[in-house]
């Protein structure tokens, strides 16, 4: 199975911004650490992070007949990019979003995914 990984804006920081929040770990350990289940779970992982919207559409439409599926943290994207919702509608290949924490737990507008 072939999977994208694809993160969104701030990512990049992990470690970095609000370490009591997303943790101390860094974008570079998250990368290390998805990279180390290639082999236990027989897959094959592109990870991909950009802070630019249109560049994760880009990313999502390149996917659809590359990738088995898609695996997503849009980061502040998911509250509100409409034109990553239709980039996702676009595509015939499973998109799961993922979260760093628990939006259920976080300031009411990131209760809310588009």
């Amino acid at each position: 199975m072939n999977i994208l990984i694809l993160n969104g804006p701030n990512l990049n920081m992990l470690g970095i911004r609000e370490p009591k929040v997303y943790g101390y770990k860094t974008y570079s350990d998250l990368e290390d650490f998805l990279n180390s289940l290639t082999s236990k779970y027989e897959i094959e992982l592109d990870i991909k992070q950009s802070n630019l919207e249109g560049i994760l559409i880009d990313l999502l439409h390149y996917s659809n007949d590359r990738f088995d599926g898609v695996i997503l943290n849009a980061g502040a994207f998911t509250h509100y990019s409409y034109a990553l919702y239709d980039a996702i509608k676009s595509i015939q290949i499973p998109v799961v979003e993922v979260h760093l924490t628990d939006p259920s737990n976080r300031e009411d507008f990131r209760k809310i995914s588009v």
